[in-house]
């Protein structure tokens, strides 16, 4: 009899309606970790044996429970304390997912004892834990401001930088209060990327003169940036090449503005900001002029990036493109050959690579070494002889030869980079 109750429990049909939680609960002290598993899994077993099954000793039997969505809150407010790291991370998923969906008018008591379980969850010691709730709640305009708040301000920038860029709670207030304190790198760059950034929180952003953050402000075709702001950011432009594309592909530029980026950016990008301009024929005429008699007076030299380009992919067709290769790159002052190697090993566009080299982030220039395939030492050869990274934002080898970041952390650098 026990036998067919238990088949019944786990097989996936109707439990019956005469099985106490009592004679459940003996059931599942009998049984294998496996068949509590399955039971775990369930959305028509009563409260009782899912709160019985959130303190069981097997941590993928919690797993489930903390994954279901018909376990009751007080199991989950248990989970929030648990052992295991996976299952905080199963239950910031859920609880993510959940508590948006409850209006504060309609099971208001259920609702306040999630929120506290997820507040739990975005105090959390793990990031990775405190990234989950970050990125489940970073749209949503139906949780509560304090929790974006706290995670907006959060000292990782996997946890901080989802709401940063996404929330729709965050006003101007908050968010010029971040870029004036935050010492995160990369915080500014989430919220320069933001759906809509007003005048005031572009000067503020422009105003630091942080590389990746005004290169991504400009390149934001959503983000309001007032002539005077754009006069102060082409001051310093000239010598800062991450900013040439995305100013010189900026919609909506003023005739003055073209002809001051026409002043330093390579020929190729004058084309290109002429081209996406309805100018009279004449004013095209004359920037076009004016940018090529600069290049020739400069004596700067012809383009050969196809050639270099053509040179690399045979290298990297023969497998010939390693750390040596980089190496001997970096003695010579091969910078372009460089940009362009990085760029087939690593499978970005060249633009990316640009973008990456140009921002001087330890952690982005590292994450592209490793994306590339390179090892560590190589890595910070690149960010001290090639990006020329200032030494506080240097990342080191851990234990003097392997990478100190996580895969996930190094994912989160490049998708900075990903837009062109």
């Amino acid at each position: 009899m026990i036998g067919k109750l238990f088949a019944r429990l786990t097989s996936g049909k109707p439990l019956p309606r005469e099985l106490s939680y009592e004679r459940a609960r003996d059931l599942l002290e009998t049984e294998a970790p496996r068949a509590r598993l399955k039971m775990a899994g369930r959305e028509d077993v009563s409260p009782e044996i899912l709160y019985y099954l959130a303190n069981d000793n097997q941590s993928q039997v919690r797993r489930a429970i903390a994954a279901n969505p018909v376990t009751p809150v007080q199991a989950d407010q248990v989970l929030a304390d648990d052992a295991d790291d996976e299952v905080r991370m199963e239950l910031a998923r859920k609880i993510g997912r959940l508590v948006p969906g409850l209006a504060d008018d309609e099971r208001a008591g259920l609702r306040e004892r999630m929120i506290a379980v997820l507040e739990k969850l975005a105090n959390d010691q793990l990031p990775r834990v405190r990234r989950i709730v970050a990125e489940e709640i970073k749209c949503s305009p139906d949780v509560p401001r304090h929790l974006v708040l706290k995670l907006a301000h959060d000292v990782e920038l996997v946890v901080c930088a989802p709401v940063l860029e996404y929330s729709p709670l965050l006003d101007d207030h908050d968010l010029k209060e971040i870029i004036a304190t935050s010492q995160v790198s990369g915080v500014l760059t989430a919220i320069a990327r933001r759906a809509e950034v007003s005048e005031e929180v572009s000067d503020a952003i422009s105003a630091t003169l942080d590389v990746p953050a005004v290169a991504a402000l400009l390149a934001n075709s959503s983000a309001q940036i007032r002539e005077e702001t754009l006069d102060s950011i082409l001051d310093n432009a000239a010598e800062i090449e991450a900013w040439h594309k995305p100013v010189s592909l900026r919609p909506g530029l003023s005739e003055r503005a073209m002809r001051r980026i026409a002043g330093f950016v390579a020929a190729s990008l004058v084309d290109i900001m002429v081209a996406r301009n309805k100018l009279p024929e004449e004013v095209a005429r004359s920037i076009l002029q004016s940018a090529r008699a600069r290049i020739r007076d400069d004596g700067l030299p012809d383009d050969d990036t196809e050639k270099q380009f053509a040179e690399a992919e045979a290298l990297f067709a023969a497998g010939k493109l390693d750390d040596e290769a980089i190496l001997d790159a970096l003695k010579a002052g091969r910078r372009d050959f460089i940009r362009l190697a990085l760029a087939l090993m690593a499978g970005l566009p060249r633009a990316a690579v640009d973008k990456i080299i140009g921002a001087r982030s330890g952690k982005a220039v590292t994450a592209l070494a490793w994306k590339a395939g390179l090892a560590m030492r190589t890595a910070y050869r690149l960010q001290t002889d090639f990006a020329r990274v200032p030494h506080p934002d240097l990342v080191n080898a851990r234990g003097g030869f392997d990478y100190p970041l996580s895969e996930a952390d190094m994912d989160w650098q490049l998708s900075f980079f990903a837009e062109v």
